[in-house]
């Protein structure tokens, strides 16, 4: 597969000469992971940052009592990984497994530190989807504390309809906080609503 998504997705913040996308393509791997394949596991330390081509991830923690507790998801042209491990290069906190069949471009920390130098304006590429990814990590915070689960689970099958269709419904309930009982009770409730 052609990594043309990403240098579309890039064109959206920054604009590349031909020459630095031919850098770029030099310095990137793209990689295929199977269904049920782990990008990184807790305690590991997060070797790469990745954009995905196509499929479907999880992030996701598994407390002490066993519980899996979902953070995020991450679909065609979504950026995944445990950023913290991996700009601090320290154990990961939490999992990335894929969903789905999935292809993605790794950026190894090495290489991003690279491409920072050989193309600056990567750098400020890559400040701004940080930057937008703790903007929407502040809102989903404040959301768990101020909407209802309903509330919750409407905003995320508004913002989020190519997610629902692709995920079994006790991944939306764990990324929601609540149980699938839960959960399938609201389903119903908006059912009898419409």
């Amino acid at each position: 597969m052609t990594i043309q998504p990403l240098l579309k997705y890039i064109s959206n913040y920054i604009d590349l000469t031909p020459n630095e996308i031919a850098i770029l393509e030099s310095k990137i791997t793209v990689r295929k992971y199977l269904k049920g394949q782990y990008i990184v596991q807790q305690g590991d330390i997060c070797k790469y940052e990745c954009f995905v081509l196509s499929g479907c991830t999880k992030t996701f923690y598994v407390d002490k009592e066993g519980q899996e507790h979902i953070l995020m998801f991450s679909i065609e042209d979504w950026w995944t990984s445990d950023m913290g491990s991996f700009i601090t290069q320290t154990p990961a906190d939490f999992n990335v497994q894929c969903l789905e069949n999935s292809e993605l471009v790794m950026f190894s920390y090495d290489v991003i530190e690279d491409l920072y130098r050989d193309i600056p304006k990567l750098e400020r590429f890559f400040r701004q989807i940080i930057e937008r990814a703790f903007v929407a990590s502040q809102k989903r915070i404040v959301r768990n504390f101020s909407l209802s689960a309903k509330e919750q689970y409407l905003y995320f099958r508004d913002q989020y309809p190519l997610i629902e269709q692709r995920i079994p419904q006790y991944m939306i309930a764990s990324y929601l906080g609540i149980t699938k009982e839960f959960l399938s009770k609201i389903k119903s409730q908006l059912i009898l609503e419409q």
